[in-house]
């Protein structure tokens, strides 16, 4: 039995889902209602090209807890993610794909991994139900190195099933094709985080969004979470560090060659002057970028008045 007060949104990105969504909804639904939650469902229709949102506004008519919001074309599941994260009014916000592929039947799992105290309830497709050579091998190998880099070691970032609590979304902004980081991103801003086994099926309608483009897109994408992770907060650690080496191996190659100059050897033609030369130029301009980073991030919290810490709880002799 759920606290009635508890407001639990539920968010679905959609693109080309027409065949799957009424499904989707209608089991969701049911097993919201069967453990008496307090919800309402937020499906963001993400630019389809198909019927779906005929589909969606006729499903208007019979859902009272459904709300459609209809994205002016195709932006991105990160894009169709944060419109929904935006129009949620629950305590406990759960994010689920609109293929069947998720299972409702999780989500009381969740939520109840939440109410135990944790930020983020992450779901693992333990069993996945996917093609091996094109879905399940890359993911594997891409978890691994998200893990890796950013230390936060999950067995699938890429499960959308996922419980947040409101406030750690509220911390949270969303660019480019960050969604699938979204734990780390969380883990930036000090959250609990929790993976749970969670059942996978296999696609019934359509086919997979996702193509092999989306590797370098991932790439991309996982050096601006490392850097975030490493440097959000002190830029020129990052930028000074490496420009302050950059400078000193050119003053020591320049004191080398000075040195073969002063003892009558012509350092005119030699390579090490160009390398020098370069280190050099590169060593300032990495040092000066450091510092302009600095007061970009200044700038960045200061202007949205974001500190630079989080506070999980205050405790004091007035409150006993």
């Amino acid at each position: 039995m759920s606290d009635i007060k508890q407001l639990i949104s539920i968010i679905v990105p959609v693109f080309n889902e027409s065949e799957s969504i009424g499904l989707l909804l209608d089991e969701v639904i049911n097993v919201m209602s069967s453990h008496k939650f307090n919800f309402e469902l937020i499906v963001v229709n993400d630019g389809s090209k198909d019927n779906t949102h005929q589909v969606l506004k006729k499903l208007t008519l019979k859902i009272k807890e459904l709300s459609v919001i209809s994205l002016r074309k195709n932006y991105g599941q990160t894009a169709a993610m944060s419109a929904g994260f935006d129009n949620s009014k629950g305590d406990i916000v759960i994010t689920l794909d609109g293929d069947l592929q998720n299972d409702p039947n999780d989500i009381p799992l969740l939520i109840s991994e939440i109410n135990n105290g944790f930020d983020l309830v992450c779901g693992w497709r333990f069993d996945r139900k996917d093609k091996l050579i094109n879905r399940k091998i890359p993911s594997k190998i891409a978890n691994k190195l998200i893990a890796h880099v950013t230390g936060l070691k999950l067995h699938d970032y890429g499960c959308s099933l996922k419980a947040f609590k409101k406030e750690i979304i509220e911390d949270i902004k969303l660019y480019g094709e960050l969604h699938r980081f979204l734990p780390v991103l969380a883990n930036i801003e000090g959250a609990r985080i929790k993976e749970i086994k969670v059942n996978h099926r296999s696609r019934q309608y359509g086919s997979s969004k996702y193509g092999i483009d989306r590797t370098f897109r991932v790439l991309m994408d996982l050096l601006t979470v490392w850097f975030m992770t490493k440097f959000l907060t002190r830029p020129m650690y990052g930028f000074g560090f490496v420009g302050i080496i950059s400078i000193f191996f050119s003053l020591a190659i320049s004191s080398y060659l000075i040195v073969l100059k002063i003892m009558g050897e012509d350092i005119g033609n030699r390579p090490l002057l160009m390398f020098a030369l370069i280190l050099g130029i590169a060593g300032v301009q990495l040092f000066s970028f450091g510092l302009l980073s600095e007061l970009l991030i200044r700038t960045y919290h200061e202007s949205q008045s974001r500190p630079i810490y989080r506070i999980r709880s205050i405790n004091s002799a007035k409150q006993n």
